[in-house]
């Protein structure tokens, strides 16, 4: 895929990931999703057992999981269709995601700047501070429109 192109569909997506960061802020009820939406609509552990073709019992260990995390993404969209609900997942970035490319940018150009630095101080050609931060900038710039490989490989 063309880096423009990688470009576009990150900015897409991150238009997509602020809507629903939003909502990200609501987390789960204490009790779960489908303990609290179950009580909501008044509906018996029985009566939602019915719904999802399980024993009354299975209800108390879905919602269990549901709480500490152990539940299937399947069983989630099965036990939400059964409560007439649709399930969504989603993954929050905690950055936006240009942030977290320019960080990896920032920490490959720390990388290739270090060795070119230090050919260059054993020939006695050290760069003054403010054209190190140049040369810096410019490197970061040629890394995100070229978007190589190595931007996520470690570094350091």
């Amino acid at each position: 895929m063309k880096p423009e192109h990688k470009t576009i569909i990150r900015e897409q997506l991150e238009a997509t990931l602020n809507t629903i960061s939003k909502a990200a802020k609501n987390r789960r009820p204490q009790k779960g999703w489908l303990r609290a939406i179950r009580e909501a609509l008044g509906m018996s552990s029985k009566q939602f057992a019915n719904r999802l073709g399980v024993k009354p019992p299975r209800i108390t260990v879905l919602e269990n999981s549901e709480i500490s995390g152990t539940v299937t993404i399947k069983k989630m969209q099965e036990a939400a269709n059964a409560l007439e609900c649709d399930f969504f997942y989603a993954l929050i970035p905690r950055k936006k995601l240009s942030d977290i490319v320019r960080g990896q940018a920032e920490s490959l150009a720390k990388t290739r700047i270090r060795s070119v630095s230090h050919s260059m101080l054993l020939e006695s050609q050290q760069l003054s501070s403010s054209e190190q931060k140049k040369v810096m900038n410019a490197e970061i710039e040629k890394i995100l429109k070229q978007m190589p490989r190595e931007l996520w490989e470690e570094h350091g």
